[in-house]
């Protein structure tokens, strides 16, 4: 019995204890609706969640949850220890009015954070509802009247005009988790000079206007992008650096899906800085116009160690493009080295992959044949160390030499285009079908299955300018009478084995 009261003792004074330190991590709910922030939808709550949030941050912190309603608000600001907390059922929606929303380091959004600590934005199953497109027009129509000043190219404000649904700046300890995010008027969500990122559980719906990306990740360190669904109208996840003194490094992309209009993974259309230590593994893209993975470094930065393994593209209009170019610096061209892909499947179609969409990608010099992979640097600023592993992709083949047909015997004439925007179609027509390989140092290929369902007058792969390849277990099926499928021109060292 003694033991027994001991013991009972004990664990009430642990308890008492530990309850001091229990009340000290404990994170406190608020709810929206005790600070008379409305639910019906129609009410302008800024104001009022504002003024929530200031009184969580100022009390330590803590989550301003909202419950079934929908909740119309213009631009509202994060503060470190505060997370918003959606419940099944609850809608924060953008303002259609475009003078609701505030503008920061030249962007504007529903949500900002700017040099915060510990935010988020979580959920159960709630929405976050930009209505882009109205607000997009609305933007328009004040455009048109005079009342704001832009210069509309294409009858389409510029992006950092349009509000985003999310965009954070220079925060640490940032979380999104278990929502929707949806039908923003610029960019979905951006993270700009962030530490220790995690973005996952999420339904991206992301196609109601132009320029509509997924996720955008800018120059940011420690990154983790998960268990992503992504719809979107632009590239599906993009990695961006803007300042030439940052780096993007640390990302971990991984086991996503993604369908778009543009690129589904990208990274490097902004590439002032660099790119360090990029993990992207098990993915699927579909249905996509441009690259299932795209890497450039045409800004004058760096790309160095990425990994991509375990890779499914269906539908996708093509498979990998890297790029080196120098666009926005002439005269500075950008490096990129340390390059893994692996474990690779992919389905190129023959028709338009993204067919249907609201907004579709344009017609890219059209009638052309279907383009190859390709990994291009320049002149004197190759591509380094890149190896392609366990790789199999179905092409339709077809191609039709009538079509601005390039020879084999004339590939000095494919341009080298240093200062144009990178795509996967940018050089028209290529004279590979599988793979074209241009200005490239230590390549390794090993484990390659193309396979082209018609038949086509291009080689499978050709290599300009290569130095040092080692090809091994290459197979290439495709019908009518066999031909090299490998074409090697002002190139050295190349090594195929079986």
């Amino acid at each position: 019995m003694k033991k027994v009261l001991s013991s009972i003792m004990l664990v009430m004074l642990l308890t008492l204890i530990l309850l001091p330190l229990r009340g000290a991590v404990e994170i406190r709910d608020y709810k929206a609706s005790l600070f008379g922030i409305k639910s019906n939808g129609t009410t302008l709550n800024t104001r009022s969640i504002q003024k929530a949030i200031d009184f969580i941050h100022d009390r330590g912190g803590g989550r301003l949850v909202f419950d079934v309603g929908r909740y119309l608000t213009g631009t509202i600001y994060l503060k470190s220890g505060v997370t918003i907390h959606l419940l099944e059922g609850a809608v924060l929606v953008g303002s259609p009015n475009p003078f609701d929303y505030d503008t920061q380091h030249n962007w504007t959004a529903l949500i900002f954070a700017l040099e915060q600590e510990n935010v988020g934005i979580t959920g159960e199953g709630g929405v976050i509802d930009g209505q882009g497109f109205t607000v997009a027009n609305n933007l328009v129509d004040l455009i048109h009247k005079g009342l704001v000043d832009d210069p509309l190219r294409n009858d389409r404000p510029r992006e950092a005009i349009r509000p985003q649904n999310i965009y954070f700046w220079r925060c640490a300890g940032v979380r999104i988790e278990g929502l929707t995010l949806k039908d923003p008027a610029s960019w979905n969500q951006q993270y700009d000079q962030c530490r220790n990122v995690v973005i996952k559980n999420l339904i991206i719906d992301s196609k109601s206007y132009w320029n509509n990306d997924g996720v955008d990740i800018v120059d940011c360190d420690t990154v983790e992008v998960a268990n992503l669904y992504i719809d979107a109208a632009d590239d599906g996840i993009c990695l961006k650096s803007h300042d030439k003194n940052a780096v993007c490094q640390n990302v971990y992309i991984h086991d996503n899906v993604v369908r778009t209009s543009a690129n589904g993974i990208k990274f490097g259309t902004a590439s002032l800085g660099g790119f360090k230590n990029i993990r992207i593994i098990n993915n699927l893209v579909y249905d996509t116009y441009r690259s299932a993975i795209t890497m450039a470094a045409v800004d004058g930065g760096f790309v160095e160690d990425v990994l991509v393994d375990g890779l499914k593209s269906i539908n996708t209009g093509n498979v990998i493009f890297l790029r080196i170019g120098e666009r926005w610096q002439p005269g500075k061209k950008g490096r990129m080295r340390n390059i893994s892909i692996s474990n690779v499947y992919a389905e190129v179609p023959e028709k338009k992959a993204d067919a249907g969409y609201n907004y579709e990608g344009p017609w890219e010099h059209q009638p052309r044949n279907i383009s190859p992979s390709s990994i291009v640097g320049l002149p004197g600023a190759p591509i380094e160390d890149v190896t392609l592993k366990n790789i199999e992709i179905h092409h339709p083949g077809g191609g039709d030499p009538n079509f601005a047909r390039i020879g084999l015997d004339e590939l000095d004439k494919v341009p080298e285009l240093p200062d144009s925007y990178p795509e996967f179609s940018m050089f028209r027509e290529l004279p590979a079908w599988g793979f074209y390989l241009r200005h490239v140092k230590n390549l390794t290929m090993e484990n390659i299955k193309l396979v082209a369902e018609k038949k086509d007058y291009r080689r499978a792969i050709v290599m300009d300018d290569v130095e040092g390849a080692r090809i091994k277990g290459l197979e290439v099926k495709e019908p009518g009478p066999k031909k090299d499928p490998i074409f090697v021109y002002k190139s050295t060292g190349i090594k195929t084995e079986k």
